[in-house]
């Protein structure tokens, strides 16, 4: 027989415990994990006419940005105009991270911290700035040398580190919607591998156009506000925004005394393998990626006190997905508290999952679940408790969070109240 080593990930038991201790959102409800939080149990919706671009010329016209942004502010080392939108936002949701986790970002270069961050769209408003700089007739050698400089989606994790000095690994994570998820559970194995002792972890996208436009025509966009798993839901919200999330080795947060929001206890990651844009219909994916975490995890169903829904709002997703939950916790789907803080921040794309990573922390820290907004009548096909429009004292000892994205992409990833 061979000895499992300490770092085999057939064991998670003989892997370090890895655990949050730092939290930074910029969102559409608020900017900082007070404000955010705040708002989360308020139910305060994102949702308003869009604010960034001209969007008579649409059908629909509402979307969940982050009004008056400064990102100058959140820069001390590097110039923020040469980094796109959803760079800035990065830079501003890590620093807040960072100091929300009482860590110095001040001391120069930092080898042994590491970057990965999810995103669906880069930096779309660069081809938007590089194309109407064109029909415009501005200086197309400029324009292009701005264009390469800010758009690809590298260069959300590159701005990060070379804001903070981080010199350990450095990862982009396109995967969609789930992208966030991805990141956590690269932060996770990275760290778990002692390949690094400090994971920087999130999600980062920018409204635009394009973006928008894209949704609109697949006829998936709400014309007034976003209701999951209701029986009259009529699409989703594109939102925007940045979450970030520190990770570290639980014996390292209790060398520096570090608060300690949950411990991150384990992911599974799926792909449903059955069409671009279209989910399994028999929700075979998101399933398999529930029961991968918590066997990764060493939880059953049973021990699981709370769900993050991936709930975009659309007719399909939110049927889909309560097939999957049934398909991962058989009877007790129909009573395990979920909600999907979609319904106010929107769909925040790459940053979704973080966003909703860092709801599934403070719910576990402040013993409290924020609701699904804009729940006015139960739907028989999503037969779930869904907290419906008011935030709700519980018992959270575990809770999961779930995303899934175009190319049938699915992350699942559990955490777990933190005990010695």
């Amino acid at each position: 027989m061979v000895e499992l080593l300490a770092t085999d990930p057939r064991d998670r038991t003989r892997r370090p415990p890895v655990v949050v201790t730092g939290i930074g959102p910029v969102s559409p409800i608020g900017t900082g994990v007070e404000s955010f939080w705040t708002a989360l149990l308020e139910g305060t919706d994102g949702v308003a006419p869009i604010r960034s671009f001209d969007a008579s010329r649409f059908k629909v016209r509402v979307g969940a940005e982050v009004h008056d942004f400064a990102p100058t502010p959140w820069f001390h080392r590097t110039d923020p105009e040469r980094r796109g939108r959803a760079a800035q936002f990065a830079v501003a949701a890590t620093r807040l991270a960072l100091a929300d986790a009482g860590l110095d970002a001040t001391n120069g270069l930092d080898t042994r911290t590491g970057v990965a961050f999810g995103t669906t769209s880069g930096e779309p408003r660069e081809v938007e700035r590089f194309n109407d700089g064109l029909l415009s007739g501005s200086d197309g050698a400029t324009a292009a040398d701005r264009f390469l400089e800010r758009y690809p989606c590298h260069t959300i994790p590159a701005a990060v580190a070379t804001e903070f000095g981080f010199a350990g690994p450095n990862v982009q994570l396109p995967n969609a919607c789930a992208a966030g998820n991805y990141a956590l559970a690269r932060g996770l194995d990275l760290l778990q591998s002692r390949r690094v002792d400090r994971m920087v972890v999130g999600g980062s996208d920018a409204f635009s156009r394009i973006t928008f436009s894209g949704f609109a025509r697949l006829g998936a966009v709400a014309a007034e506000f976003c209701a999951p798993f209701d029986r009259n839901r009529r699409g989703m919200v594109p939102g925007e925004g940045a979450c970030v999330l520190v990770l570290e080795r639980a014996e390292t947060a209790r060398l520096r005394g570090a608060r300690i929001y949950a411990a991150v206890a384990g992911y599974g990651l799926t792909c449903d393998a059955h069409h671009m844009t279209a989910a399994h219909p028999e929700g075979d994916g998101p399933a398999r990626a529930m029961q991968a975490a918590l066997l990764d995890s060493h939880l059953t169903p049973a021990d699981v006190d709370y769900v993050s829904a991936h709930g975009t709002g659309t007719p399909t997703n939110d049927r889909l997905e309560t097939i999957a939950l049934q398909r991962a916790f058989g009877p007790r789907a129909a009573t395990l508290p979920i909600s999907s803080i979609k319904s106010m921040l929107g769909h925040t794309m790459g940053a979704a999952s973080a966003f909703e990573a860092a709801a599934c922390c403070l719910a576990i820290t402040h013993q409290q679940v924020p609701p699904t907004i804009h729940f006015e009548e139960p739907d028989p096909e999503c037969a779930v408790d869904c907290v419906p429009n008011h935030a709700r004292e519980l018992a959270v000892r575990v809770a999961m969070n779930n995303a899934y994205a175009f190319g049938g992409a699915n992350a699942s990833v559990v955490f777990q109240e933190w005990s010695e």
